[in-house]
């Protein structure tokens, strides 16, 4: 499939990223037992970052000095101008806190907020730190799974709410990883309405609040909750650049929170754990990426809309035994292979088995996201299109050769 470059941006040169200490390929033979299998896990992009973070990151480098680093007023600025462009939402400076990665923020919250023993609400199938982030403090896991309903994911509202009742938090991952929703505003507020009633702290992790596909809209969580009760001080908001500009390996991200009580609160935990954000080249990425990389996010999102419609169109034609659950935001799909696992009588173990060494595509098994992922995979698709392409080929040919009379190990 040919593709013209979008916006001046080339999203089609593959980029060799073997050797360079990247998780997604160097870290292949141990996630895999493959080293050579094409990569469409890890939830990081192909693509270069946008120019500007590029050249950011290069003047730094050239000043030979990496001492300790603060941040300048510069990168709260790009960062509350980008959120009231982009989201409409206005942000006090003094609601922002700078975090090492949303993971340890969802670590530090749990923490913060749920004594040990307390219930944490988690809704799987979910990006798997959720669950961790509550049994590992100690905390007590309250799962509340989603609905799948006319191929579409919804929230156990009634669930939800019998879940609350003895509850001290929710996590809540908006939009959705693995699944692909954007939360509608009539979710949100039915949220909402159910934390107020039963006094729920909420940690919103939004990381994907800018990758959001046509048709959808992402609302903030916090935003709804200031306009419908005037109070978010129940609402920590993580937010990043590191999924929307592809840099998340210079872990930096943001907690809003709007309440001074729960910033202390969070604080003093954070200190506790002994994590700083903060280096040279993390703050000049973070600054030119929200200041100067929006046309690059819009052109990558047009990209990504064209991978998302292509593989979609590429199941239904060749590979029907596999539906694609189609995401509203992300560059994560979610792939339900049960008619593929039933067809050849597969189990979770054995359908990884066959991506991997009959397919040689390396994806998200879905029993990573919870028992409610049994039957899915996770498949990344922030990559060149010709590298999608090769990977849905393989795993046609594979099915055909397991058909014609492979034994799976």
């Amino acid at each position: 499939m040919s593709c013209p470059r979008v916006s001046g941006f080339d999203f089609d040169t593959e980029i060799d990223r073997a050797g360079t200490a990247s998780l997604k390929y160097d870290g292949r033979q141990g996630m895999f037992g493959a080293g050579g299998v094409i990569p469409l896990w890890v939830a990081d992009m192909d693509f270069a970052a946008p120019p500007a973070v590029t050249q950011a990151l290069s003047r730094r480098a050239a000043h030979p000095v990496y001492g300790y680093t603060v941040y300048p007023d510069c990168l709260y600025e790009t960062l509350i101008d980008w959120l009231s462009r982009r989201h409409g939402w206005d942000v006090r400076r003094d609601w922002i806190m700078m975090c090492p990665g949303v993971v340890p923020s969802l670590h530090a919250a749990v923490m913060a907020f749920a004594a040990p023993g307390d219930p944490v609400i988690v809704q799987p199938p979910v990006y798997f730190p959720f669950f961790s982030a509550v049994t590992a403090t100690g905390r007590e896991l309250l799962l509340n799974p989603l609905l799948r309903r006319n191929g579409r994911y919804e929230i156990d509202f009634g669930h939800l709410e019998r879940c609350a009742e003895g509850a001290r938090m929710l996590l809540l991952c908006s939009p959705h990883n693995p699944v692909g929703r954007v939360w509608s505003e009539g979710e949100l507020e039915r949220i909402l309405q159910i934390a107020e009633k039963h006094d729920l702290t909420i940690f919103s992790d939004d990381i994907h609040a800018d990758l959001v596909y046509p048709g959808n809209k992402h609302h903030v969580l916090a935003m709804l909750g200031e306009k419908s009760a005037g109070n978010t001080a129940r609402i920590v908001t993580a937010v990043a650049p590191s999924k929307t500009f592809n840099i998340p390996g210079l872990n930096l991200s943001v907690l809003i929170v709007p309440d001074s009580e729960c910033r202390k609160t969070l604080a003093q935990v954070f200190e506790t754990m002994h994590l700083s954000a903060a280096n040279p080249f993390s703050v000049v990425a973070f600054e030119a990426a929200y200041r100067y990389g929006e046309s690059w996010l819009d052109a990558v999102l047009v990209y990504l809309q064209q991978t998302r419609v292509y593989v979609g169109e590429y199941l239904a034609a060749h590979l029907p035994e596999i539906a694609l659950v189609e995401a509203e935001g992300t560059y994560l799909l979610w792939l339900d292979c049960r008619a593929l696992m039933a067809g050849l009588e597969m189990n979770d173990t054995q359908l990884r088995h066959f991506f991997v060494h009959e397919a040689g595509v390396g994806m998200s098994p879905g029993t990573l996201f919870g028992e409610s992922g049994s039957g899915y995979m996770r498949m990344n698709i922030g990559a060149p299109r010709h590298i999608i392409e090769t990977a849905l080929e393989n795993i046609r040919k594979a099915r055909y050769r397991v058909v014609d009379g492979t034994t799976f190990v």
